[in-house]
């Protein structure tokens, strides 16, 4: 228990204010927990009332619903980061589409580590074409130099991005 946490109430007074929530929110708390977290909201659910019990047994909501919703939220935050934590952890159970997102992250910072190799002169057109969004009449331009200039430079970066990339 933390400084936050009220005092543990007397147990009949507890089950009064848990059955208390239970009446006045589930109407609207339980629907709106399935929609958004759909199998793991039955779990979220009695969790947030048994969390939010002492501190209705001790008068200390002002605004229920918005203290019931806070703490669903917080849960399902909290077992989102878990289970991310567990694949992590074990690449033998890691389902074939997250090996394929961590794949495709360690394919980004390699290709990003390439591109930061590059030769500034090559690397500055590349950017600005690849991830500004520029025409290559608008680099030439940006950095007064010749549309052939840049034509050259983008060719020299992708040959240098896609020979590093295949090794």
């Amino acid at each position: 228990m933390d400084a936050t946490s009220p005092p543990a109430p007397p147990r009949q007074t507890l089950a009064d204010s848990l059955e208390q929530l239970f009446r006045r929110h589930d109407r609207w708390f339980r629907p709106l927990m399935r929609r958004r977290h759909g199998d793991a909201a039955e779990d979220l659910v009695h969790e947030s009332y048994l969390r939010a019990a002492p501190y209705a047994a001790a008068g200390a909501i002002r605004h229920p619903e918005a203290l019931l919703v806070r703490i669903a939220e917080n849960l399902a935050s909290n077992m989102r980061r878990d289970h991310h934590r567990e694949i992590a952890q074990d690449p033998e159970t890691t389902p074939p589409e997250a090996r394929s997102l961590i794949a495709t992250q360690e394919h980004a910072v390699t290709f990003k580590q390439i591109v930061l190799a590059l030769p500034p002169e090559l690397r500055d057109v590349f950017v600005l074409n690849h991830v500004e969004g520029m025409t290559y009449e608008e680099i030439a331009v940006h950095l007064g130099i010749p549309r052939t200039t840049v034509h050259h430079r983008m060719r020299k970066a992708l040959e240098k991005t896609s020979k590093a990339m295949r090794d």
